[in-house]
């Protein structure tokens, strides 16, 4: 049975379970397949709660919805709940396994009254979910959803990390600052997710959501009331003034149709380290199953791109234009990388901004676009093009006509900056258009991931991460930063964090600036990135020039970067903590690879081996050396009874390559 059809056959039979029930008892609680989480809902008081192994970790806490037809809230009345288990597993298109379970305790509850509704509420052993759905109510035209009462009562003032974003229209990028959860204010605005420890011994829990359409995306604001724990907050829904500047608001978060609705899953992610919640798929596999039959032109990447090194490559007159471009294409067949991407600038009119004059189906005179994909072509090199998303949505249908008849891979979007419930309708509209036309997209400007890449995995990356681009402006983005983000914004999804600064400078001597900028890291983070972040679609950002020493040889780290793979098999953290540091372990066929990084500490981490498979493995080992642009290389034969010893400079890294 396919997931759609289980899941409509899920709600068919709670529909039969409910129909004409007596009243049933105040309280249903639903446990994990391995009996270690449960949710608990109150019926009365419409709260739940949630526990691991017996200790309640959110206390009774407020659910319901104020819509213009009336208030779901305390007092509804329950009709009755139907259980229902799923043990299945699917298959992932792209990214940090082949596969991921789908196991699951489920409870539908039905609530009489007006309006009527249900609330579904699942455990899985990685964490628990709950949503609303509201049927169509009769002699109703359509909903209002004018705010959410969602909370998350902590049981304790626990210590968290997030990103307080403030304002609604936002591009997403932020430190996941450490807080005490007493000190999250209601002014606040976190995105997801918000990641806490618990402290018993290192059970971690995070807050996120999945499967968002028709709805708006949340943030997460303090209580109010001087108690601990979060509430979920719903933008308002901006106006269709194109200019982002001068966008106003509209008061009701949601308007809806009068045919009923389902809200997003509201998640509570679960994990006796913080690296169970980095390894988990939770927020995928509660989202909608793929909508595309044919993947087979979904395919992960690694390529070069112009505009974080500032078309820093050896051609007169570097910019855009066709000879720069076809620089990038011999960069990228010599470096073995799989495309190179276009970035802003390239079409007819091409900016940040609106620009109701733009054409995104033209380049610009000194771009040959048809000599360039030509040439790309012969060898052997994919092509990504960069648009802004208004400029996009002007000609959406001739613009991805227009790059299928060219060829053109995949699209990379930038500056939707909202995640109201215009902006969520629109990314499902560009990513079904795009699939029409086997394009991949990756957007920037992006909400924090909720599960879509499953339903559209020719999603394949996304930025809303405070990445490596900044390095160009501020000193932002430092070792502590890299060694967060493992543990919180990629436990939802994958991260466009362009990577691959080889031109390093310590944290006392580093100068933001915009041509071939500098990174604060050691070359062996570096290339620890492209092991311990997700993104089927990797940047390799710096300029050319940085790949190759004096001789032309290639500089240490930059093979590494050839062969390592972007989709993986299968991932284990093997160790770490939030802000401190991460060791990674994914496989691809038979061969492991190791990504370790820290923050500016120094470290020497003994890394036990037991994910190997029987009998011996060679080990190849590359860890910081003399200085930051340098690694030491060694060999050795290991089995899964030992360990290996990384040694990591302060801002530092390391790789292994483990093959039978």
């Amino acid at each position: 049975m396919t997931d759609s059809i289980r899941a409509a056959s899920l709600l068919a039979l709670a529909a039969l379970a409910t129909a004409g029930a007596p009243a049933w008892a105040d309280t249903v609680t639903v446990k994990s397949p391995n009996g270690r989480n449960a949710v608990s809902i109150d019926s009365d008081k419409l709260t739940w709660s949630v526990s691991r192994d017996g200790k309640r970790l959110i206390e009774p806490s407020p659910l319901g919805l104020n819509l213009d037809i009336g208030a779901i809230g305390p007092g509804a009345k329950l009709r009755g709940h139907a259980e229902t288990s799923v043990n299945d597993t699917y298959e992932i298109v792209l990214g940090k396994a082949r596969s991921a379970p789908d196991h699951y305790h489920q409870s539908t509850l039905s609530f009489a009254g007006k309006p009527q509704f249900q609330l579904i509420v699942r455990a899985y052993d990685d964490g628990v979910a709950v949503r609303y759905v509201v049927p169509e109510q009769a002699g109703v035209a359509g909903f209002k959803v004018m705010n959410e009462a969602t909370q998350f009562n902590f049981a304790k003032d626990y210590d968290c990390w997030g990103a307080n974003m403030g304002r609604f229209d936002t591009s997403f990028e932020a430190e996941y600052d450490r807080t005490k959860a007493s000190g999250i204010r209601n002014f606040h605005n976190y995105m997801a997710p918000l990641v806490c420890k618990t402290g018993a011994g290192a059970t971690t829990f995070a807050i996120a959501e999945s499967d968002v359409k028709d709805y708006p995306g949340f943030y997460l604001s303090g209580r109010g009331d001087a108690g601990l724990g979060v509430m979920v907050t719903l933008p308002p829904r901006f106006d269709n003034n194109r200019d982002y500047r001068f966008r106003k608001t509209v008061s009701a978060s949601v308007q809806l149709k009068g045919q009923g609705f389902q809200t997003p899953w509201r998640v509570v992610m679960l994990g006796d380290t913080p690296g169970d919640l980095t390894a988990s798929s939770l927020i995928p596999t509660l989202a909608a199953p793929s909508q595309i039959q044919d993947t087979s032109w979904i395919k992960p990447a690694k390529t070069s791109w112009d505009w974080w090194n500032d078309w820093a490559v050896n051609v007169p007159n570097a910019g855009v234009n066709t000879d720069t471009y076809k620089a990038f294409v011999d960069f990228s067949k010599a470096m073995k990388l799989d495309d190179i991407l276009i970035d802003e600038g390239w079409s007819v009119g091409s900016d940040v901004e609106p620009n109701p004059q733009a054409d995104v189906t033209r380049a610009k005179p000194s771009l040959d676009m048809p000599a360039l994909l030509e040439y790309a072509q012969s060898q052997g090199v994919g092509v990504w093009l960069w648009v802004q998303w208004q400029q996009l949505d002007n000609q959406m249908d001739a613009a991805f006509r227009q790059y299928a008849a060219w060829g053109i891979k995949g699209i990379k979007v930038d500056f939707m900056n909202r995640n109201d419930q215009e902006m969520v309708d629109w990314y499902h509209k560009v990513l079904s258009k795009a699939a029409e036309h086997k394009l991949m997209v990756d957007l920037h400007g992006a909400y924090p991931p909720n599960g879509l890449n499953r339903t559209w995995p020719n999603y394949i990356t996304q930025e809303g991460v405070l990445g490596a681009e900044n390095n160009k402006w501020s000193a932002r983005i430092t070792a502590t930063h890299n060694v967060t983000l493992p543990f919180t914004r990629m436990i939802l999804g994958p991260m466009d964090y362009t990577p691959g600064g080889f031109h390093h400078a310590t944290p006392s001597s580093f100068a933001s600036r915009n041509h071939e900028p500098l990174v604060m890291t050691t070359r062996g983070q570096a290339i620890a990135m492209y092991v311990v972040y997700d993104s089927p679609f990797q940047m390799v950002s710096d300029s050319p020039a940085a790949y190759r020493n004096a001789d032309g040889s290639w500089a240490d780290g930059a093979e590494f970067i050839q062969n390592v793979p972007t989709s993986w098999d299968e991932t284990r953290i093997i160790a770490g903590d939030i802000g401190e540091y991460i060791v990674s372990a994914r496989r691809k066929g038979d061969v492991w690879y190791l990504g370790a990084m820290t923050n500016e500490s120094e470290r020497t981490l003994k890394v036990p081996l037991s994910f190997l498979g029987k009998g011996t493995h060679k080990a190849q080992l590359l860890q910081d050396g003399a200085d930051a642009s340098h690694l030491a290389a060694s060999d050795s034969t290991v089995t899964a009874t030992q360990t290996i010893t990384l040694k990591l400079a302060p801002s530092g890294g390391a790789v292994a390559v483990i093959k039978p």
